[in-house]
This record gives C-alpha cells, structure tokens and sequence, in this order.
C-alpha cells in the first residue's frame, strides 16, 4: 500500500489518522508487514522512483489534520484542501498544498526545541538550500543555474542562504515535520506489531541534490552533462527496453572514497524503516548505461559493478536479515552469484509464475525459504484484471498450471471463475515455502487494471496515482485472511 494511496478526504494519503486506521486493519487481518513505495519527495512525472533527493520524504504526506489539532492551520484552511477525485492530482497539490504549508509554517514556533536541534545539526541543509534555489529559480534544473551556483561556488552559496535564509529553513521544515509525523506512525506500526518495508531506488535523479552535491561520483562531463544514462534494455515489458534517464554511477570515483556515500545512504534507509528493499538490484552487479541523448535503450552495453568492494564496505551498517533484493527481470550468473555473496533474500511473483514451464522459479513449488513472494508488484497489472486479460491460449496454460501447483501441495480446487482463481493464486502464496508473503492491497480487495499502481515505460495519468476509499476496508477481507494466515501458520 503506498502511502499516496491511503484513503484521505484531502487529494492524497498521509501520515494521519486514515494510515493508523489502515495499520489496525492489517494487523486485524493477521499480517506483520506494511510494505511502501518509496517515501521520496516526487519530481516531475510524479514517480517516488525519480525524485530530487534520495532521502527526503514528500511534503504531500504531511497530514494536515495533525497540523490542524496544532493551531498551524485553520479549520477553514482544512476545508480549502478537501478533494473527492479518484486519482491524486500531483498539479494541483503542487499550486495549493505548498502554500497552505508554507502557512503553517509561519505559524510555527521557530523555538521548539526540538525543530532547533534539528537545524543546528544541520539536518537537510544541503537539501533544503536546494530545493530553496530551485524555487526561487520556478523549478528550473541545477544544470540551468548561474555558473557559480551550479558548481556549487562556496560565496555563491554563502550569498544566497543570507538572502533566503527563510525560504531554507522553511523547506527543513517540511522534512522536520514529516519526519516527526512519519516517525510517530511507525511507533505507533511498531507497537501493535507491524513492521514497515520501505524501498529505496537504485538511482537518483539527474536533478537532485544527490548530483548536485556529488557530481564526481556519476559520469558526467565538465559542465555537468551526463556521460551516460541508466536503463534496461528491451524485455518483456517493452520492446524498446525502459530508458530512465538517470546519471550512471562512477563506481571508480566510489571505491576512492571507501563507497562512504552508499553507506550513510543506506544507514538512513535503514534508521527510516524495519526492512529495505532495494529496487533494480541487479544493477549492484552490472548495470546498463545508455549514451546520452539516444531516444530507446536499444544502443547500451553492460558495466561491472565492483559488488564485492561494495558490500564489503557496507557489512558494518547491512544486516542481510533487512534487506530485500528486488531481482526481477532478465537475471544471469552475475546476480545469482551477487545473491549469494550478500545472502539477501530475492523476490519470486505468481503473476510470472504459470506459463508451462516446469522450472520456472516463481513456481509455488520452486520457492525457496530465503524468499519474499508476491502476488505482484506495483509494475504489475492487478491479479484479476491480469486474469482478465489473457488469450484463451494463455488462460489455458495458467490454469493448468495453477490446478498443477495445488495438486503438488495436495489441494483441489473448481477454477471455474478469475475470482476463484485468483484465490487460488493467492493461496499458493500461502502455502509456499517463502519466510515472507506480500500481497498488494488491489489484489486482496481483488479491484482490477484502474487500481494498477505503474505501467513501465507509459505515462499515463494513472501511474503513482491510485487512491483507495475508506469503504474498501471491508470486514470480509480481515476475516478472509486472518483464515488463512491461521491455516497457513503465516
């Protein structure tokens, strides 16, 4: 369940009262994990996946009814910002939520002391300075800026912070404030027994305070261009492969400086949540750079990681019993080998699972123990509306698959519907031998493709855009699955 989707009568999930309530309801249902997407704040495009840093949480989640009960903003204030619309609308938060924050902020006791530890720690500094540049330039990219501003000239800087002092502390201020909120729900998720997965990007954004602050450890020119650009190459999911556009990392530039940036980068993704997933893990082991200004990710070649180095280097602040290694896609010896050496557990998804081949991995019977199993991920189409859309021919080989894989744990099964079917794909689930099973939120409320979370390679309005209602909290589901957790001894 992302975080955005959360229901909430104000445009987009929070940190408020409808994420405690959606805690409750999973841990009712028997489940011990809440796992998000990426809390970033968004850039354009709206993807947690491409964000201007990789360490600050979005602005949006900040719940204003707890700034409400605060005296930072008014009830009329509270009123302005309620939204009914389906999807989240990134453009209208960006023209009314900010203000409304900025608001709050002026209201807000400078003094706390909390908030002044904070800053005199220093914490987002660099992000906040930024952020506040970019504002004060309408969102223009670093690469953009004055000369002296865009190499980061220490005068320059100096300069502009005495000039915009307020703007800055205002956008620590925004990573204050949901840090705290975000800090409070995980207490709170903690203490009823819940842990929270969170998932990091294996890239930054080219525009972001990551290159901004660091461009000697991506491959970019003199001027700042990227060099060469991360994506895949083309797959299942596309036949031009998927061409991100993010700045490649400069692994040589790494190793100097003893991968430090790595480490304090996932020391924070680990102090922010129970468990991290790492998303395009494969791309620790090789990673695929594409020259820069190609239009497809046809023209690319493949480049080594030096992973042992790396996850040598990491073992002081990696406990392999936190991590998830998203190892999807187009998978060779380099990532099996990489999975051993750390002895992370990978991902297996059903959705995968049933094309007639008896070796396929993600089999129910092929799962092996060190293993996070998923019905699908947020790439994926949902459960039923998959169902729904295959051809006979496929639809033929996935339900004899299926009615394979239940007889091999000794269960029958009349699959003469998608709705009992998909039950069955997520009691296979249950039955596997993964430590752990994540089933998203749109396939236990079995919804079908307009509560598909991202469409690889589309920019659809949809993506990163999904919100659930209150009114899908059912009662039938918790006791549906507090059932089979209990069957099942999940």
């Amino acid at each position: 369940m992302p975080v955005f989707s959360l229901p909430n009568a104000y445009g987009i999930g929070s940190f408020g009262k409808e994420a405690y309530k959606f805690i409750d309801y999973i841990k009712e249902m028997g489940a011990s994990f809440w796992q998000m997407l990426p809390l970033n704040e968004t850039s354009f495009g709206n993807s947690p996946y491409q964000s201007f840093s990789s360490e600050s949480i979005s602005p949006y989640y900040i719940s204003l009814e707890i700034l409400y009960s605060e005296g930072l903003i008014t009830k009329k204030d509270l009123n302005a910002q309620k939204r009914s619309e389906k999807l989240v609308d990134y453009g209208d938060l960006y023209y009314n939520r900010l203000p409304l924050l900025k608001k709050a902020f002026l209201k807000f006791d400078k003094e706390n002391e909390d908030f002044k530890a904070f800053v005199k720690k220093k914490s987002f500094l660099s992000y906040a300075l930024f952020m506040a540049i970019k504002d004060s330039k309408n969102g223009a990219s670093f690469d953009v800026w004055e000369e002296e501003l865009k190499h980061r000239d220490k005068k320059a800087l100096d300069k502009f912070y005495k000039k915009n002092k307020e703007a800055v502390l205002f956008r620590q201020w925004l990573q204050f404030t949901a840090l705290t909120q975000y800090t409070m729900l995980k207490g709170y998720a903690n203490s009823v027994g819940i842990k929270i997965i969170g998932d990091i990007p294996l890239y930054t954004s080219y525009d972001s305070v990551d290159v901004w602050e660091n461009p000697s450890l991506y491959k970019l020119d003199e001027n700042l261009v990227p060099k060469k650009v991360a994506g895949v190459p083309p797959d299942y999911f596309s036949k031009d492969g998927q061409l991100w556009g993010n700045p490649v990392y400069d692994y040589e530039e790494h190793k100097k400086s003893g991968f430090i940036w790595w480490k304090n980068r996932i020391k924070k993704a680990l102090s922010l949540y129970d468990i991290v997933r790492i998303d395009h893990f494969r791309g620790l082991d090789r990673f695929y750079e594409i020259p820069y200004g190609e239009k497809t990710a046809k023209k690319g070649e493949w480049v080594q990681v030096p992973y042992k180095e790396l996850f040598s280097s990491l073992k002081t602040v990696i406990g392999k019993d936190r991590i998830i290694a998203e190892d999807l896609g187009v998978l060779d010896d380099g990532v099996y080998n990489l999975l051993s050496y750390t002895g992370f557990p990978g991902m297996c998804v059903l959705s995968f699972a049933f094309d007639s081949e008896k070796d396929n991995k993600y089999l129910p019977e092929n799962i092996k123990e060190n293993s996070v199993c998923y019905t699908g991920t947020h790439d994926n189409d949902t459960l039923v509306s998959l169902l729904s859309s295959l051809t006979a021919w496929d639809m033929n080989n996935f339900l004899t698959g299926v009615k394979e894989s239940l007889a091999r744990f000794k269960k029958k099964s009349k699959l003469n519907s998608i709705d009992k079917l998909a039950d069955k794909i997520i009691e296979l689930g249950f039955m596997c031998k993964a430590d752990t099973f994540i089933i998203p939120f749109s396939d236990i409320t079995k919804k079908g493709t307009d509560y598909r979370i991202n469409e690889p390679s589309t920019d659809k309005p949809q993506n990163w855009s999904v919100r659930f209602t209150r009114f899908d909290f059912k009662k039938k589901y918790v006791k549906k699955y507090k059932k089979l957790a209990e069957k099942f001894g999940r």
